[in-house]
């Protein structure tokens, strides 16, 4: 956003001073939210986590092959150079076999192929991100994103993915101004995403949870509480899912800040009823009687 102002504005309000302390205060709550997916996005949901593949030791299969369990994996690419070519103190390369670094590469064009794919489950995706973030290749990820992104506007799971890896990126960084900047262009991403199929549950939920942390006076609460209502909505046409019972545990939440006790009830129960074996929900209620 420009806010230069023309000669004849310079004496109007907001003056410099306003303007400083209006970007410093968007930049911290954008910052906020990066910091809040860096440890741990989805840290109230159930312990519900599918296996985790063991992770690749130096003799093991390579990373690539990590991802599997999800898909059938492609090729795997013959050996350009050995391993001495590799950086010795890039973490991805003792995770990647000595005879095969472009693996490395492959590795992360398999899971962007992933995240990027309506075919595969929420929790499988979460995996994904998990690797990918171990492995420290985030960037790279990004990189491969922003491409698919820029080739083919059109493809909502492109925007919807890279605003998560913005936000995940956040997570990873001290600046606070490229945490803003980060946080900023998902939530943008994000709209990108729902005007292309306002069905994405991800874009949506990741979306409407980020909004939560965002501070009580920008009165961000009615928009959460209506993307919440909007996902109930949605996935109950839906065969049920394992990630649906989480908009309920968030709506109840957001009820119960704004001071609507029995709607927050209302809604935590129906969502225990539809999901008996989610955690939080029985928690919820057990807590709040």
């Amino acid at each position: 956003m420009d806010f230069a102002l023309a000669p004849e504005q310079e004496k109007s309000p907001p003056g410099a001073a306003q303007r400083k302390v209006f970007m410093k205060k968007v930049i911290l709550i954008a910052a906020g939210v990066g910091i809040l997916v860096g440890f741990g996005f989805y840290a109230h949901q159930p312990k519900r986590e599918p296996e985790v593949v063991p992770e690749a030791k130096a003799d093991s299969a390579p990373a690539a092959e990590e991802f599997r369990s999800v898909e059938p994996a492609t090729p795997r690419p013959e050996p350009a150079v050995v391993a001495a070519a590799m950086p010795a103190t890039s973490q991805a390369a003792r995770l990647v076999a000595p005879s095969r670094p472009n693996l490395d590469t492959a590795m992360v064009s398999r899971a962007v192929e992933l995240l990027t794919s309506s075919q595969v489950s929420y929790l499988q995706k979460r995996e994904a991100w998990k690797q990918l973030r171990d492995a420290g290749k985030l960037d790279q990820a990004i990189a491969q994103l922003e491409q698919l992104n820029a080739g083919d506007p059109r493809n909502a799971e492109y925007p919807a993915a890279l605003g998560q890896a913005y936000l995940k990126k956040c997570g990873t960084i001290q600046d606070l101004r490229e945490q803003g900047i980060l946080a900023m262009q998902a939530d943008k991403l994000f709209d990108a995403a729902l005007s292309l199929d306002a069905a994405n549950w991800e874009a949506r939920f990741t979306k409407a949870v980020a909004l939560t942390y965002w501070p009580p006076n920008l009165n961000k609460g009615e928009e959460v509480i209506q993307h919440f209502q909007t996902l109930i909505q949605q996935q109950e046409t839906q065969p049920p899912q394992p990630e649906f019972a989480e908009p309920y545990a968030w709506l109840g939440e957001q009820y119960q800040k704004a001071g609507r006790t029995e709607d927050a009830r209302t809604v935590w129960q129906r969502g225990a009823t539809l999901f008996p074996a989610d955690e939080k929900l029985r928690t919820k209620l057990t807590s709040n009687p």
